[in-house]
């Protein structure tokens, strides 16, 4: 249980950094608030908007820890990036938006 709040207190650290990093962003404009950017895809990046909501879904967070252990924190496209492919990234999102 330790473990598991440590790891979800580095993902909200995680997130702060990245939404500070959104606000000074060009493109931070379009992104409503109590929603983060998200670049998905393995090769050719492609941006999503969703709710910050999303992120207490355990299955989210499942993917989120997927990325982590696999890549690590690198985001060079100014957000949080996720490399699995667009596909599973949106039957994903499409579930959670139905709850």
């Amino acid at each position: 249980m330790a473990i598991r709040m440590s790891s979800m207190v580095s993902q909200v650290k995680q997130i702060r950094k990245l939404r500070k990093q959104l606000i000074g962003a060009e493109n931070s404009v379009d992104v409503p608030k109590g929603h983060l950017a998200i670049y998905v895809g393995e090769v050719e990046k492609k941006r999503f908007i969703v709710p910050v909501s999303f992120l207490n879904h355990p299955s989210f967070q499942d993917l989120l820890r997927q990325a982590e252990e696999e890549f690590g924190f690198y985001h060079p496209m100014g957000g949080l990036t996720i490399p699995c492919q667009v596909s599973a990234f949106v039957d994903l999102t499409s579930c959670l938006n139905v709850l």
